[in-house]
């Protein structure tokens, strides 16, 4: 938990990742003081001890180089560094395979790694990274895309906050209700569907759960949702515990992973328990192309 108000705050800026590592996956007992995280929606009391990897590669098939792609004044992969130390993170460190993103990430007073090109996933980034940094087996590591400048902190510390709800969870990721019968039906959106105590059952591009009777001789454009069905779209920001994670590189990748390409099944298929916690609505997209490099430049020029 975190420290009273009174006592001494740890380090927030990786840039002094060495003197707050000794501190990571130790939890410090005391009064827990409600606050509103900045720039976010989402009011954090507090909770588990946590850092921030943000993964981050040069190559992008749609935007090369977009980590450092100019937004306000700043590289892409610096504006989400600042959203990661807003949401109380104790340490924010970036994971990338360029140097010239490790160089940028020092320049604003950001702590960097260098890891291996050939990561199939950004969780092997991040799990790589960890290792580097000599972290806790019991310390908690939230997976940042390094692709997200818009990402609500509030969600980043609640996504953390969720392995201490659920000790046993070795993974904590977040979800949002589907709206829109074009989103349920959308394959680009991932829809999980979890079990009483908000762990994931399954993820799927496909829509599920599927409301037989509801949709029974319909044509899929027209199509409505029930108003109860607990439709739910997943967002990828992920919380781990270290442990979990200098396993996850060994485990194989399950089938059902390579049909949906979606790398979280692999935790399901090998009996993790992954909790899903509830965000109020969708988050900002991320920056995938350059159309939406121009979305975000408009929106932090507002």
């Amino acid at each position: 938990m975190r420290p009273p108000a009174s006592a001494a705050r740890p380090p927030r800026a990786c840039a002094s990742i060495d003197a707050v590592r000794p501190q990571l996956g130790r939890r410090t007992e005391g009064p827990r003081t409600p606050r509103r995280c900045p720039l976010s929606s989402v009011v954090w009391t507090g909770g588990v001890s946590f850092s921030v990897v943000i993964p981050a590669r040069h190559a992008s098939t749609r935007l090369p180089g977009k980590a450092l792609a100019d937004i306000a004044g700043k590289p892409m992969v610096v504006r989400v560094a600042e959203r990661a130390r807003s949401s109380g993170a104790t340490a924010v460190c970036v994971a990338t395979d360029h140097e010239s993103i490790a160089q940028a990430v020092r320049a604003h007073g950001f702590d960097a790694v260098m890891t291996r090109a050939d990561h199939a996933s950004g969780t092997d980034r991040v799990a790589e990274a960890a290792a580097l940094l000599g972290l806790a087996a019991d310390a908690v590591v939230v997976n940042v895309q390094g692709d997200e400048p818009l990402i609500d902190p509030g969600l980043i510390a609640l996504v953390a906050d969720a392995l201490r709800e659920d000790a046993q969870a070795a993974v904590a990721t977040a979800a949002c209700p589907i709206l829109r019968a074009e989103d349920f039906f959308d394959p680009n959106v991932v829809k999980v569907v979890c079990d009483a105590r908000e762990r994931a059952l399954y993820f799927s591009r496909a829509p599920i759960p599927y409301a037989r009777d509801a949709f029974a001789g319909r044509a899929a454009s027209a199509r409505a949702l029930p108003p109860n069905l607990p439709a739910l779209r997943h967002i990828g920001l992920y919380a781990y515990r270290v442990a979990f994670l200098e396993r996850f590189g060994a485990l194989e990748r399950a089938p059902i992973e390579a049909f949906e390409a979606l790398e979280q099944l692999r935790c399901l298929w090998h009996g993790a328990p992954l909790k899903v916690v509830r965000a109020r609505h969708a988050p900002e997209p991320g920056v995938d192309t350059p159309e939406d490099l121009e979305r975000v430049r408009r929106k932090f020029g507002e």
